[in-house]
């Protein structure tokens, strides 16, 4: 059996689920979100729990167990808690600024980047704008922004300068030895 899929998902105070055949929809104070479960894989609630569960033991069952049971737990998380996500902009000049639904950022380059945000997700920047935290009821589409972001101007190996995750650390090479 699944370790992942065989837990039940429990599910908090003011969280409706609406199950109607493959399809699963989570509504909480943040929002809603919905999903189609895979064929193999079906769903019962029970006692404020949700209970996944696959027809055989097959290869390709237990993966989608899994995965579904991961997907709807975060689905759960999110319009119960949310997500975010921090990044760190570090260089000389490096900063950001909110308009409206985008993000304004001076990275190094000639131009400044505008970073449109899709719906369903909000930034904030902090006073130094140095600092920006993606907000979002869905872990995936907050993870995809963040990343979307951080390529703009991944961090350079060699000065660190660029945009990072929260806590990510850079190891630094060396530069060019020089002649003796």
């Amino acid at each position: 059996m699944s370790r992942v899929g065989k837990m039940p998902i429990e599910l908090p105070q003011g969280v409706e689920v609406r199950l109607e055949g493959s399809s699963v929809q989570v509504k909480g104070p943040k929002g809603t979100l919905s999903w189609q479960l895979p064929q193999r894989i079906s769903i019962r609630q029970e006692a404020g729990r949700l209970i996944l569960e696959r027809p055989d033991d097959s290869r390709q069952s237990k993966a989608l167990h899994g995965l579904a049971r991961s997907i709807v737990n975060n689905m759960v998380v999110g319009v119960s808690r949310g997500y975010s996500k921090e990044l760190e902009l570090q260089g000389i000049g490096y900063r950001a600024q909110l308009q409206g639904q985008k993000l304004l950022l001076t990275l190094g380059y000639s131009h400044p980047v505008e970073f449109a945000l899709p719906e369903g997700i909000t930034a904030q920047v902090d006073k130094r704008q140095t600092s920006i935290t993606i907000h979002g009821i869905d872990k995936q589409k907050v993870g995809q922004v963040a990343a979307e972001l951080r390529a703009l101007r991944p961090p350079d190996p060699y000065k660190g300068k660029g945009i990072r995750y929260k806590g990510e650390h850079v190891k630094l090479k060396p530069g060019k030895a020089g002649k003796k």
